[in-house]
């Protein structure tokens, strides 16, 4: 004998649950696309660097007894009063002019599209001989 239980029923898929799964997925994505362009966009900003243009000339006034012009070639090759030099030799003059005075005034011009490095370098050789009054000559408009 056969007991009728009502109709047979097709099996569901719970919708509900599919459009909850499908919801925090859409959360996920969205949030990690955010911090993702967060981070780019962050990057961007420390790259685009806008140097200021200089409007002003350094006053020819100024009490300084002796002025060292230092330049950068493009090729990162330094010269010292327009002479060609090595680092070592640039050290070494930079050495006995600091024991001298230490209030030398230290010209530093660089070519505009030498690479940063090469002018840091240069900086550093300056102060490690505690010569501090640097001065970085521009371009007026």
């Amino acid at each position: 004998m056969r007991i009728n239980l009502g109709e047979d029923e097709q099996p569901e898929i719970g919708l509900i649950a599919l459009i909850d799964c499908i919801f925090f997925l859409l959360m996920f994505f969205m949030v990690s696309t955010s911090f993702s362009q967060q981070t780019a966009t962050q990057g961007q900003r420390e790259l685009s660097v806008v140097l200021p243009e200089a409007s002003a000339n350094l006053d020819s006034t100024t009490s300084v007894e002796k002025i060292i012009t230092i330049s950068v070639d493009k090729k990162g090759g330094l010269f010292l009063q327009g002479e060609s030099i090595s680092t070592t030799k640039l050290q070494d003059y930079l050495k006995s002019v600091g024991r001298e005075n230490k209030q030398t005034l230290i010209e530093l011009a660089g070519d505009e599209s030498v690479s940063y490095k090469h002018i840091i370098g240069v900086i550093d050789l300056c102060q490690f001989e505690g010569l501090t009054n640097i001065a970085l000559q521009t371009r007026n408009k």
